[in-house]
């Protein structure tokens, strides 16, 4: 994720083996490889360089490198279990010379001026508070002609969330700063980004996490608890509770963004 709160890592190894238990390996969101290609859907990567902001354990970047061709992956996170855990993923799959993997602190992104073809992240941007200098950032690091394409959690206003949303967010215990859809692509609009899609994703994943909800009870309990703990495992079930009625409501809407970085020179 992009940003977290000073006490420590919030996706410690724990997390890691939670969430990879439930989503598989090397994926800290929903959906797997085959969510991350529909969020690159028309897109073609071949010969392209990648960041992934937010890349957590690296599943995703090494996908893009082997799913999609892409020439090289740089997967950016401020947390250090997730980095460590994404480089020796890379270096398993003989990866290592063609993905990169960078700690650093929160704020502007360490990289040159248009430096990628492609900017995509997926469910971590929730964590940024300042969307407009998000955006300005993604925004520098974008070679002209160069595409953002991601998912993200987000809520369905921007006024105050409601006592179940906020019931949710307490139970996570994660440093989320969501915000609309609209207010997403008002600041990549703000930023330069042209051709703003936004794309509705609740329904899918409304479905998706009563079945994750379901095998957490289920199948699933007994073999993560024995990696993590029972009592993790029910605190991700209270969890999955309160998230299933603000994603039932409405309230809670996972979506997908995209836009290009203009050809002109800027």
């Amino acid at each position: 994720m992009i940003e977290t709160a000073d006490a420590g890592p919030e996706y410690d190894d724990t997390a890691i083996r939670f969430l990879e238990a439930l989503w598989g390996d090397g994926y800290l969101s929903p959906g797997g490889p085959e969510e991350v290609d529909r969020v690159v859907e028309g897109l073609s990567l071949e010969g392209k360089t990648i960041l992934d902001i937010g890349c957590g354990s690296g599943g995703i970047a090494l996908h893009l490198l082997e799913r999609h061709g892409a020439a090289h992956a740089t997967g950016f996170d401020v947390e250090h279990p997730v980095i460590e855990a994404a480089r020796q993923r890379a270096t398993m799959r003989g990866l290592a010379e063609r993905a990169s993997f960078i700690q650093g602190q929160p704020g502007p992104l360490p990289f040159a001026d248009r430096s990628f073809d492609v900017v995509f992240s997926k469910d971590a941007l929730l964590h940024v508070p300042d969307k407009d200098a998000l955006f300005a950032e993604i925004f520098r690091v974008l070679k002209p002609g160069g595409v953002f394409a991601a998912s993200n959690w987000m809520i369905s206003h921007d006024g105050e969330p409601s006592a179940e949303m906020k019931a949710y967010v307490a139970a996570e215990g994660l440093s989320f700063a969501m915000a609309s859809p609209a207010r997403y692509a008002q600041a990549m609009r703000k930023a330069g980004l042209a051709d703003v899609i936004v794309r509705d994703r609740n329904p899918w994943y409304r479905e998706v996490a009563r079945g994750e909800l379901e095998r957490l009870k289920g199948p699933l309990y007994g073999a993560v608890a024995d990696v993590v703990g029972a009592a993790y495992v029910d605190k991700n079930i209270r969890t999955w509770e309160a998230m299933q009625k603000v994603l039932d409501s409405g309230e809670h809407r996972p979506t997908h963004l995209r836009g290009w970085k203009p050809d002109a020179k800027g």
